[in-house]
């Protein structure tokens, strides 16, 4: 549930995990959150890429980051999507999957904040001059 507390993290709303296994072979979840602005959304995506990255997972593909109204991050077994309010309304993946059960996301700690990169220095000897 990594991706949904992702989306917390960024301030997503109405962030809903979806067990989709049963119905469909395209994904076991799909996780559904949305966003006020195009930026917002972009934002969040980026941040679940960052936060899943950091264990090693990276998306199969990023959809809709030009447009930024809904951006699709598919990991294979788990497929996020992050809409502009009105674009998720308009589509309704809710409805289409209203058979699927709904999956709590578990109350945490957030995902992992960003870290400062530690810098290495290494310092050469001087070369002796012979002379």
């Amino acid at each position: 549930m990594a991706i949904g507390r992702a989306m917390l993290d960024k301030k997503a709303l109405d962030v809903e995990v979806l067990h989709v296994a049963p119905l469909t072979s395209v994904a076991d979840y799909l996780v559904l959150g949305s966003a006020e602005s195009d930026r917002q959304t972009r934002a969040i995506a980026d941040h679940i890429d960052w936060v899943l990255s950091r264990t090693g997972e990276r998306p199969l593909s990023i959809e809709g980051t030009a447009s930024g109204q809904w951006v699709l991050l598919d990991f294979g077994d788990v497929v996020a999507h992050i809409f502009r309010q009105d674009t998720r309304a308009h589509y309704a993946l809710e409805r289409l999957w209203s058979d699927a059960k709904r999956v709590k996301i578990p109350d945490g700690a957030p995902a992992p904040a960003a870290t400062p990169k530690k810098r290495i220095v290494v310092r050469r000897a001087k070369a002796r001059r012979s002379g």
